[in-house]
């Protein structure tokens, strides 16, 4: 059984303590994670850059802004990411704006996969450990919505895309102007429809 308020409570990072033990690692020649090869140490540079980008221009839609302002209980957000993941680095500045914009309704919080591998293990998608993954937990908590780990409308971008090649870094390539091309909408829509639900 896992304490998901445990590890929200003792092991979950605040988004600037999980930006700067990134920056942290990086500066030290690692990353997050098991795997500190130099293409992983790659990934989070970029994602680094990533991250600062979309922390600079995301603004939520006016929609899911009087969503957020008419919730009437508390939740936390319970994010599970690494440093190396690159949907991670598109994503995970949404979770931040969410929490800032309604911070009378969330605490948000950052734990790392690999450190938590029975939690990851609780929420596979499609039996891999794909990050990132976010818990909404209520006042008890209870997990009450997982999503994760990228908007659904990617998926059969990436089968075509991984059809046309196999060399992970076009696919990478490919996906990534995707995100940039959208600008977080889809992430924020799919979000919105699952915020819509909670109270």
């Amino acid at each position: 059984m896992i304490d998901y308020s445990n590890i929200f409570v003792k092991e979950g990072l605040t988004y600037e303590a999980y930006r700067n033990l990134i920056n942290e690692r990086l500066a030290a020649g690692k990353t997050t994670g098991a795997d500190e090869s130099e293409a992983m140490l790659h990934y989070t540079k970029m994602n680094v850059h990533r991250m600062g980008r979309v922390d600079k221009s995301i603004e939520l839609n006016e929609e899911f802004l009087s969503i957020l302002k008419e919730l009437k209980n508390d939740y936390r957000l319970l994010v599970i990411s690494e440093g190396w993941c690159g949907d991670a680095a598109q994503i995970v500045p949404v979770f931040n704006m969410i929490a800032k914009a309604a911070p009378e309704n969330f605490d948000l919080r950052f734990v790392l996969r690999d450190q938590q591998p029975d939690l990851i293990d609780a929420h596979l998608t499609n039996g891999g450990r794909s990050i990132p993954v976010l818990l909404i937990l209520n006042g008890q908590g209870e997990v009450m919505f997982k999503w994760g780990p990228r908007p659904a409308l990617v998926k059969p971008l990436l089968a075509d895309w991984n059809k046309e090649s196999d060399d992970i870094m076009v696919t990478a390539e490919k996906l990534h102007g995707w995100y940039a091309k959208d600008k977080t909408r889809s992430t924020q829509l799919e979000l919105m429809e699952l915020f819509k639900t909670l109270n």
